[in-house]
């Protein structure tokens, strides 16, 4: 198991690694010179050059990148110039609003599939089968910017059962954790509770669906390979009751390989959804580096590209660790 986790950890470094290099080489690529956005349109080049000097561009591309690196990892995220403050702090301020979406999209996408392809999988009936195909092929082709932009227009501007764009709603007395629907429990009012979830509902479904549907397709295949495995042929032979075959010879079996695909998927929605968090105004990281972007403000983007990587990679690698110790033929290999 030590060999195991060792290969893990060490196929997580050099990908971290790998990450660092292509965010410093593709924003050193840009035709954009940094230092001459920062000083402004009338700056000379004597201010320019100080600008260029302050922030380490006349160095060489490696002592650069070491230094890029270095800061990073002690905490220097870099100076964001259009919003005057620290890239850091910046994203300390919105990740707890992009890691609740991201927790709500997650939990409606890999229960709701894990439900529902069960539940019709126990039923065998082939409408049903039919059905839930057919909503998993749509939900997979259907971008989540298209269903935000729908949801609004029919639950909101028509029939006027959720909030609008406005973002999150209003912010609870207290803040422990950052998190609307964990803080407002804490802070003794269930009604702010409430609100939390519906301004949650529109964005965290949008979100949600196309995972959905990639789940079910999944976990419906792997369920198609188990029940025609000889093993439970045996066990309907021995007399076995259908329930228990199924929930407890079946579903295990199956569910593994989708606990890697939700590790994955719950590891792509925190690195940010940048459109629907646009489209709903959401104060999470994806509104950030759409301004970022638009700002020309390359220290927001280069501190987003790590951040998503790093949490993509670290979430794979708790999912590989958690996958070899439920499955011991992945440890042998």
């Amino acid at each position: 198991m030590i060999d195991f986790l060792l290969a893990r950890i060490g196929s997580a470094i050099v990908t971290i690694f790998g990450a660092s290099v292509l965010a410093f080489a593709v924003l050193r690529a840009v035709p954009t010179n940094p230092a001459r956005l920062i000083a402004g349109p009338f700056a000379n080049d004597e201010v320019i050059a100080q600008v260029t000097a302050n922030l380490g561009l006349d160095k060489s591309l490696p002592v650069q990148y070491l230094d890029y690196v270095t800061s990073f990892f002690i905490g220097d995220w870099g100076f964001s110039y259009s919003a005057g403050q620290p890239v850091l702090s910046q994203i300390t301020e919105r990740l707890p609003a992009s890691a609740e979406l991201a927790l709500y999209a997650f939990l409606f996408a890999f229960f709701g599939a894990v439900l529902v392809t069960v539940l019709v999988s126990f039923l065998n009936s082939r409408w049903l089968d039919r059905f839930l195909r057919l909503l998993s092929f749509i939900s997979v082709g259907v971008p989540p910017f298209w269903l935000a932009l729908l949801f609004l227009m029919v639950f909101f501007e028509r029939l006027g059962w959720f909030p609008g764009p406005v973002g999150r709603g209003p912010a609870p007395t207290g803040l422990y954790t950052g998190l609307f629907t964990i803080d407002y429990p804490l802070a003794g009012d269930f009604a702010g509770f409430g609100t939390a979830l519906h301004h949650l509902a529109l964005p965290s479904i949008a979100l949600a669906l196309g995972p959905f549907g990639y789940l079910v397709r999944l976990l419906r295949a792997n369920l198609l390979d188990i029940i025609n495995e000889p093993f439970v042929t045996v066990l309907h032979a021995k007399g076995v009751a259908p329930i228990s075959t199924h929930f407890r010879h079946i579903l295990p079996n199956a569910f593994l390989p989708t606990l890697t695909a939700g590790g994955l998927i719950l590891a792509q929605l925190l690195g940010g959804s940048v459109l629907v968090e646009r489209i709903f105004v959401w104060p999470g990281i994806g509104t950030l580096v759409i301004d970022g972007i638009l700002r020309q403000d390359y220290a927001v983007v280069q501190a987003f590209i790590m951040l998503s990587a790093i949490i993509y990679i670290g979430v794979n690698l708790l999912v590989d660790i958690l996958y070899g110790y439920v499955d011991p033929r992945v440890r042998r290999s």
